[in-house]
């Protein structure tokens, strides 16, 4: 009888470093479907912010009759009959200041050119569990976001007594989203981490 239980005790006897492996933490596969939208989104944001400021020339409102953007502003002239387009001095003469459209400018531009180095310290942050690498790319996207939020809404109170809502098109469109995806990133990248801690914590209180 002694025997027998001294075999079932060897039997049912786990290495220490077996243990461990059975203790710790299993791929989580929700926080992986986090980390991958995470990512997809901030393709997203790039290729909308790509389209808008690069492929649409920053152009807010394009119209046959009106064209007005970053880099264009063009009004109807009725005696030409064609649109005429304005540079400064005159642009100051209209009311847009050169050092508010500046401003607006550096905003957004600098917004596209922050978004683009948010991968890389995300992918780093998750193959290495380091949480510096991951804060960096959340102060990327948290300047992206306060960057393009005032350099677009600069650049709107200098031109909306020509614009409204109603004209404008595409590029303000995309430029529109990807604040708002901005935002969401940011939760989420907010949201991500603490997600992490907090499972880590219940794993070693076990």
């Amino acid at each position: 009888m002694g025997i027998m239980g001294a075999t079932i005790q060897d039997e049912i006897w786990v290495p220490p470093q077996r243990a461990e492996e059975m203790a710790s933490p299993r791929p989580r596969w929700g926080d992986l479907l986090l980390f991958v939208s995470i990512m997809v989104l901030t393709v997203v944001v790039i290729s909308l912010m790509f389209y808008a400021l690069l492929w649409k020339a920053g152009n807010l409102t394009d119209l046959p009759n009106l064209r007005i953007g970053f880099y264009n502003f063009c009004l109807w002239n009725e005696d030409t009959g064609a649109l005429q387009c304005h540079q400064f001095p005159e642009l100051e003469a209209l009311g847009v200041p050169r050092v508010g459209l500046a401003l607006a400018r550096l905003g957004v531009y600098g917004a596209l050119v922050l978004t683009l180095f948010v991968p890389l310290p995300l992918l780093l942050a998750q193959c290495n569990s380091d949480e510096g690498e991951w804060r960096l790319a959340v102060g990327f996207l948290g300047a992206s976001s306060m960057l393009l939020a005032g350099g677009l809404g600069l650049f709107l109170s200098f031109v909306w007594k020509w614009v409204r809502l109603s004209l404008l098109g595409p590029g303000f469109l995309a430029l529109g989203s990807a604040q708002g995806l901005l935002i969401l990133l940011l939760m989420a990248t907010v949201v991500f981490p603490l997600r992490a801690e907090r499972a880590k914590s219940e794993l070693e209180s076990c």
